[in-house]
């Protein structure tokens, strides 16, 4: 899967800022794809937490800003990558419906995971 902000975010920043509905319709479609949702947004988070959370980023006009992490991340500066494991305890979530999931072997190699913890349900969002 790609997302859109992490090859050009900029691209994808132009579109959400230019819309209340354009914000809209991302968000719910990423409510829908990344959650517990069965048919339509709703099924797991409601209206009113849908619409707070598009309101949060129409604002504030940080939709661009938002999508230019997912790039950040996907090419690090240098184009390294961290290779030497972390001192700091980390505890993972694993959602089962997030957009990616960890892979242990792969995260103790670069974390000090000291709880992996394999959730039921949720995804991107958290629990919805």
């Amino acid at each position: 899967m790609e997302l859109t902000g992490a090859t050009r975010p900029q691209t994808l920043a132009y579109g959400l800022t230019d819309s209340p509905i354009g914000q809209l319709a991302w968000i719910a479609e990423k409510f829908k794809e990344w959650t517990n949702s069965d048919t339509v947004p709703e099924d797991a988070v409601s209206r009113d937490d849908l619409l707070a959370n598009v309101m949060l980023y129409w604002l504030t006009g940080t939709a661009g800003s938002s999508a230019q992490l997912y790039y950040e991340t996907a090419h690090p500066p240098g184009g390294r990558h961290r290779s030497e494991r972390g001192t700091v305890p980390t505890a993972i979530a694993v959602l089962p419906r997030d957009i990616t999931l960890p892979v242990r072997r792969l995260a103790e190699r670069t974390d000090n995971i000291v709880r992996w913890t394999q959730l039921a349900r949720g995804g991107y969002f958290g629990l919805y």
